[in-house]
């Protein structure tokens, strides 16, 4: 189970949402500003403050520069 917190206005954001739907991978889109976050929020929840913060089967792997480290080793299909 893949989740993505995001917000509307972030262009890594929409690349980490581009990338998982081009690879075919489902994912859960959870919207801090739709929640009423603030990045404290988001820090309880993933450990990260920034957007996006990506949560691959419980396990927080960063953002979307460490979506592309894990895409380009093939890593993102296991």
């Amino acid at each position: 189970m893949i989740k993505l917190y995001s917000t509307s206005w972030c262009p890594s954001c929409r690349n980490a949402k581009r990338l998982l739907s081009d690879r075919g991978l489902e994912f859960e889109d959870i919207n801090i500003e739709d929640k009423g976050w603030s990045r404290d929020d988001l820090f309880e929840v993933t450990g990260g403050r920034t957007v996006p913060q990506i949560i691959i089967n419980d396990k927080n792997i960063g953002g979307y520069d460490d979506l592309l480290i894990l895409d380009k080793a093939g890593n993102l299909d296991t």
